[in-house]
């Protein structure tokens, strides 16, 4: 294989200006991929194509395929744009792949060239396999093997593979966010889903000590390493805060079935002043609708009150199962068999399924919450990863 093939998506549907900024960025990212591992690339764009040439074809597949904003990629062969030569190195690939008694397709793509049509293509090339080799058989809905060709003025283009990039929108094309990482599965899940969507992500962990079952920094350390490998040659931030003197109140209130709620509006106190202060424009959580007595509809409206309006709270999980989520997390690299195991030892036998914002009021009236607040902020720890490793603390 000469080349790699990069598609992208939905960057289609933008207009032109949005559409040359997102390419852009994409490109500046796919550049930092192949940088952080390594590789020597030459980059060319020509009509909604990216190639990339370069020694190490399947490293460049591995690295460009991991990039936010990349639909799919291709190892391809490149011909002059000459007819008998795309159609000479479309048979020979796709006879190396076939056996006898195996079906094939041939999906042809005419564009630049003239003379033909994309269909004449496809049907001299899949005559020219057939008559090389005994047993074929030509099935265009359900073949065994498929081979793309791509007929342009600055040359052809022969694959027959295509991986599966991420997709999404570019990172750093929506701005950047503060999501709240823990240890679990959920939280390192919407991560990743806020920076498909093009957000720039900072995270945030709550420290909460003895009072957490398990060791709830080295979990959280791990899910922002690992999601650090999503964003190559990007330094990737966790700022973590410590949640000791906040529980020892907490722990002190006269109605415990409150006590999920006033934490997770603490949460998101700190989370919004924290995103005030350094130019974050939204909240990601890991909230899923009904998973936990916090996140029934009724008690994510009470803790959403506590919030900074200007600063909107996003959910990317809001509609999911836990199996989906499980799915997700397997497939992108964060999950972990111990990500369950981890508790809380404030959360009551009987957590409110559906608190009123008067009856949380007015335990928090007793808590002096500005104060803890306030504690909290300068609690700040910072950690930060780059390219799937942990760089250390300041």
């Amino acid at each position: 294989m000469d080349a790699v093939l990069v598609r992208y998506g939905e960057l289609f549907l933008k207009s032109e200006p949005v559409k040359r900024r997102y390419i852009d960025i994409l490109l500046r990212n796919i550049r930092r991929a192949l940088d952080a591992k390594g590789c020597d690339y030459r980059i060319e764009v020509y009509r909604g194509r990216i190639l990339i040439e370069g020694d190490d074809i399947l490293g460049i597949c591995a690295s460009v395929r991991r990039v936010f904003g990349v639909v799919g990629v291709s190892p391809c062969i490149r011909t002059p744009p000459v007819i008998e030569h795309i159609m000479t190195a479309a048979v020979q690939r796709a006879l190396s792949r076939l056996k006898p008694g195996m079906s094939y397709a041939v999906r042809a793509r005419r564009a630049g060239l003239a003379g033909f049509t994309s269909q004449e293509l496809g049907t001299w090339i899949g005559s020219e396999i057939y008559a090389g080799m005994d047993g074929l058989e030509v099935d265009l809905k359900h073949p065994d093997y498929e081979i793309f060709v791509e007929a342009r003025d600055i040359g052809g283009l022969v694959y027959d593979e295509r991986l599966e990039g991420p997709g999404g929108l570019p990172l750093g094309t929506q701005g950047p966010v503060l999501s709240l990482l823990s240890p679990g599965i959920d939280s390192p899940v919407a991560s990743w889903l806020a920076m498909r969507r093009g957000c720039d992500v900072t995270h945030l962990s709550f420290d909460g000590g003895s009072w957490m079952g398990g060791d709830v920094r080295e979990g959280t350390l791990e899910n922002h390493r690992r999601l650090s490998a999503w964003c190559p040659g990007r330094p990737l931030t966790l700022m973590m805060v410590s949640l000791d003197p906040f529980f020892e109140r907490l722990v002190m209130g006269k109605n415990p079935k409150y006590r999920c709620i006033i934490c997770k509006r603490f949460m998101l106190r700190v989370a919004g002043r924290l995103a005030q202060d350094r130019g974050l424009l939204a909240l990601v959580t890991g909230d899923s609708l009904g998973q936990v007595a916090s996140q029934t509809l009724a008690n994510m409206g009470v803790i959403e009150e506590a919030g900074i309006p200007e600063i909107p709270v996003l959910r990317p999980l809001i509609t999911f199962d836990k199996q989906e989520s499980v799915e997700l997390a397997r497939a992108i690299g964060t999950f972990r068999d111990a990500a369950g195991d981890l508790g809380c030892t404030v959360v009551p036998k009987h957590p409110s399924l559906a608190a009123t914002l008067e009856a949380v009021l007015r335990e928090e009236e007793t808590m002096a919450i500005e104060e803890l607040v306030e504690g909290a902020l300068s609690s700040v720890r910072e950690y930060r990863a780059l390219n799937g490793e942990m760089e250390g603390l300041r």
